[in-house]
């Protein structure tokens, strides 16, 4: 991958863009980030059981 800036407009706005990899540019990164940041959260999980479908083995029951 070559280390020189792409020139290429912008997709979002429209302007003139110079970066290493295409997309928006530094402006339009700033206010995606602005608008869509959410607050991290931490989530209870509960704990994982085993489903106990197994059927106990017939010679090990026999009396």
């Amino acid at each position: 991958m070559s280390s020189q800036p792409l020139d290429f407009e912008c997709p979002r706005c429209a302007r003139p863009a110079s970066q290493a990899t295409y997309g928006p540019c530094a402006d339009c990164r700033h206010q995606l980030r602005a608008r869509f940041e959410g607050d991290g959260r931490q989530v209870e999980v509960a704990r994982y059981e085993p489903k106990m479908n197994v059927v106990p083995n017939q010679v090990a029951t026999k009396d």
